[in-house]
């Protein structure tokens, strides 16, 4: 997860700036950089590696002034150089980003056409030069600014300087998050109120699409529409806990809608987008030489892998064998010679799965971990180690794990299916392209949060559900089921649609609300599954139906309530479909009154078997 922190005050602000990414550390990085404003001029320092060389590389080129503006940055593709490191600037704007910006092609063509001239392999630059040719174009900073965030598709939190402008900082958010801090003659951005714990406790928060005017004497906010707003300005503790979940109730609502930056992140460490490629990190075997892939995992983790069998069988063409790590070395596996074995942990410390590896490691497989804790034991123990960047995931019921999982493994298959020969280049920048654009639809998904609050009132007072869906879709009923039982304790049950008529058609009555996960796509299942819908109503089910446009016009009169998800290429839908199940598991449990970020009997990481 990368980190922005940015002041406007009265003061020298770089090392106040440097003490603010320290405390952004938390969430991982592998270069950062600092940028002011010195005599109407931006100046710059930037480092590879830790914070302690970027202050080295301060204490040695001391950086003044008043106004400025931080980031601690995860590499996208390539080295983590000082090229590539944030802040990025021309002469007039420096610019720090979180996020994914998914045109940035076509924006870096159009620039370029118009003389500009690039610096980075980043997609963060196309900002920087896009606000500098509207400043040149006559616009004043605020407008220049506005005018570039309409172009931008994806989602992304932004921090702006403006050359000459010692009065001004400017912010801007679509589906990554960003804090503003209040002062005493001075104002903070941060990308959670924890930069900015012990410069201020009054903290307000951007709404989605908005952009904030920071000077001196206070904060302007601006919505979508460029019409100013009022932000609810809020007084907080000095306590990590409390501020880290930051405006939200409990912490799985703040990391459900951290969804969107940290997918960015997780992707961006693998994604090249110049290239429209996948790169995975350098891999001690022959990806096009694996015979077979074997995935182990529990829990949540489980269901991720399972998606994960669908999409590497599909594309790569490469047989998968899935199981429950408590189970997978009491059965005795038959492993392929040179096989590959996947081992999927949020903590990196799962003590089934651990055991599983270690099993792996002696059949002479090649391993690898998914892990959201590159110093875990599974990450120390594996030959490879994929990272999800989700950053700290404080709820025991795991949300953006999930997710960062699923973005990490729909890499892989990718990768995998491109080593095979499967897939062509052509194919490969399709599905990366449409893996480009998740960040910002999750943003799009993240919006209906109110929507399904007021479904969660009709799930609340049952005693049984039933979440229903085919192909990848039925991974993430499963998973939908489990969330609602982890943390509301309703009974709930995920099946393949197929399977209602071989006997869960039994438990339909009206008081059994279904869920129903139907992305349209190409293999005629979203038929199947709308004619199982069929069935459920003529029995007085209660159907809450998740499609995209086209699905939720056709089932609008059949279910109760149907919500519209974007429509993005079928590939990348598991990842989506994974939040609304999320949103109504969670809004559920408040209404319950549960112990939502710690439900009775469960540990985040189980560490004996």
């Amino acid at each position: 997860m990368c980190g922005i922190v940015g002041i406007i005050g009265r003061k020298d602000v770089a090392p106040l700036l440097i003490d603010g990414l320290r405390r952004l550390e938390y969430r991982g990085y592998d270069s950062a950089g600092i940028a002011t404003l010195v005599n109407g001029s931006i100046d710059r320092r930037r480092a590879e590696g830790k914070i302690a060389n970027l202050d080295a590389r301060v204490r040695e080129q001391p950086i003044d002034g008043t106004v400025g503006i931080g980031h601690t940055r995860w590499a996208t593709h390539g080295r983590p150089n000082e090229a590539n490191a944030h802040p990025h600037a021309s002469a007039r704007v420096a610019v720090v980003h979180n996020g994914i910006i998914e045109n940035f092609q076509e924006l870096k063509k159009e620039l370029q056409d118009a003389g500009r001239a690039f610096e980075s392999d980043t997609d963060t630059e196309v900002v920087v030069h896009l606000i500098h040719h509207h400043l040149d174009q006559g616009l004043p900073p605020v407008e220049a600014v506005q005018h570039s965030l309409k172009r931008l598709n994806g989602a992304f939190a932004l921090g702006i300087l403006i050359a000459g402008r010692h009065d001004l900082l400017i912010g801007a958010r679509m589906g990554s998050p960003l804090a503003v801090g209040y002062g005493d003659g001075e104002m903070f951005l941060g990308s959670d109120a924890l930069a900015l714990a012990p410069l201020t406790q009054r903290i307000a928060y951007l709404d989605e699409g908005d952009m904030v005017v920071l000077t001196l004497e206070g904060a302007t906010f601006y919505d979508a529409d460029d019409q100013p707003v009022a932000r609810e300005v809020r007084q907080t503790a000095l306590s990590g806990a409390l501020i880290g979940k930051g405006e939200h109730r409990h912490f799985m609502a703040k990391e459900i809608f951290e969804q969107p930056q940290v997918i960015g992140d997780t992707l961006n460490a693998m994604y090249n987008p110049a290239q429209g490629s996948i790169t995975l990190p350098d891999l001690p075997f022959d990806l096009a030489a694996v015979p077979k892939v074997t995935i182990v995992a529990c829990g949540t983790s489980y269901y991720a892998g399972l998606v994960a069998k669908y999409w590497i069988e599909r594309l790569a063409r490469v047989p998968v064998e899935i199981d429950v790590a408590s189970e997978f070395r009491y059965r005795r596996p038959v492993l392929a010679d040179g096989g590959l074995a996947l081992f999927i942990s949020q903590s990196g410390e799962t003590a089934d799965t651990l055991a599983a590896l270690r099993h792996c490691k002696a059949e002479g497989q090649h391993t690898v971990a998914i892990v959201n804790s590159p110093e875990s034991s599974m990450a120390r123990e594996s030959d490879a180690v994929l990272q999800t960047l989700a950053g700290p995931e404080i709820g025991v019921a795991s949300t953006k794990a999930f997710t960062t999982q699923l973005t990490v493994l729909a890499c892989f298959s990718i990768a995998l299916a491109r080593a095979k020969g499967a897939i062509d280049r052509k194919a490969e920048q399709a599905l990366s392209g449409a893996l480009a654009e998740v960040p910002g639809r999750a943003a799009e998904v993240l919006a209906h949060d109110e929507r399904i609050r007021d479904i969660a009132q009709f799930v609340a007072d049952a005693r049984d559900v039933l979440y229903l869906g085919r192909g990848t879709s039925y991974a993430i009923a499963l998973e939908g089921a489990l969330k609602l039982k982890e943390i509301s304790y309703i009974h709930a049950e995920g099946y393949a649609a197929g399977e209602m008529k071989h006997g869960p058609i039994a438990l339909i009555d009206e008081t059994v609300p279904v869920i129903v996960i139907a992305p349209d796509d190409e293999d005629e299942l979203f038929e199947k599954t709308a004619s199982n819908v069929q069935e459920t109503v003529a029995r007085g089910g209660k159907v809450v139906f998740f499609s995209d446009a086209h699905g939720v016009e056709r089932m609008s009169e059949t279910a109760l309530y149907a919500i519209p998800m974007p429509t993005v290429n079928p590939f990348v839908a598991p990842i989506l479909y994974a939040i609304p199940v999320q949103l109504l598991a969670y809004h559920t449990a408040v209404l319950k009154g549960t112990d939502v970020d710690q439900p009775r009997n469960l540990a985040k990481s189980v560490t004996v078997e």
